[in-house]
């Protein structure tokens, strides 16, 4: 007991920045770069800091540098830590600007069209002395943010989630075909995807969006034939752009429809069996009391 207090009297804050960047990068010039130290300056607190717990972190060859065991649970723990503090600052600042909350919110862009924006401004009307963050990641990356408790809810388009999570549908809608404005497949003469079965896809990956990418593949399947993906992309704008160039056509939810910008012509496919879902997806063991008035309206 009395090493352990020791030891956490001799820590500071700047041994676990320290160690976090040396920890992502591996590699002590670009670290020293990143922090605005020398190399020699980083090495020496990186002995201090293995000198202090007693354990080496990292396992230094000629050719490089990796964590040792230790170093990977030591880096649990500083990621821990530094999130607490930055959270704790964060909270600090807050109540002394009288803000009583704060909710940081990850979404697919598509949410943003039409979905969020009405449910934020009640919200803010709601309840103005609690406020939001917003992040647009995609479904893994908001997964991954959510276990890491970096975000407090999550809005995407995947329902497989871990245990951990708890979840819930908030918005359906239908998909629409994306091609380009002088194909010759257009709003009149269109009768199912099978017309398109010969052309070339661009779709969100299956990695980013298991669920979409799905229904895609079965309906196409339906009308016969396995799309041939020629390009990927998570960002509407991107796709858009290559339909419009002629590198393919696309099948995206509705609400990115964006007939404005960009010379491609959209056909919603409002009689298929297939709807894309929107879900709200939060952490079961959230500490944050602001996201209960926010569930709320959810």
């Amino acid at each position: 007991m009395h090493q352990t207090i020791s030891m956490i009297n001799q820590l500071e804050i700047r041994h676990f920045e320290y160690f976090l960047v040396l920890s992502e990068t591996l590699h002590y010039r670009k670290a020293a770069e990143k922090l605005f130290i020398s190399q020699s300056a980083l090495s020496q607190q990186i002995q201090r800091l293995e000198l202090i717990v007693g354990q080496e972190l990292f396992i230094r060859t000629n050719r490089k540098v990796s964590l040792s065991k230790f170093g990977i649970l030591f880096k649990q723990e500083a990621e821990l830590i530094i999130q607490q503090l930055n959270k704790s600052m964060e909270r600090w600042k807050l109540a002394a600007e009288g803000v009583e909350g704060i909710i940081r919110i990850g979404f697919v862009g598509s949410a943003m069209q039409e979905y969020l924006p009405p449910l934020l401004k009640k919200f803010s009307q709601e309840c103005p002395k609690i406020k939001f963050y917003l992040e647009d990641l995609s479904n893994k990356d908001q997964l991954i943010a959510l276990e890491k408790k970096q975000l407090d809810i999550g809005f995407m388009r995947a329902n497989d989630i871990p245990n951990s999570m708890k979840i819930k549908s908030v918005h359906k809608e239908n998909f629409s075909l994306v091609l380009p404005k002088n194909h010759a497949i257009n709003a009149e003469n269109f009768e199912n995807v099978g017309q398109l079965a010969n052309e070339p896809f661009i779709l969100f990956p299956n990695t980013r969006s298991q669920m979409y990418y799905q229904q895609i593949i079965k309906l196409c399947g339906d009308n016969d034939f396995t799309p041939n993906i020629s390009h990927q992309s998570i960002h509407g704008p991107t796709i858009f752009k290559l339909v419009e160039s002629g590198l393919g056509i696309s099948i995206v939810p509705n609400s990115l429809k964006d007939e404005h910008n960009y010379k491609v012509q959209f056909i919603e496919l409002d009689k298929v069996p297939y709807q894309t879902e929107l879900f709200a997806v939060w952490n079961k063991e959230h500490q944050n009391a602001a996201l209960p008035f926010f569930l709320d309206l959810v």
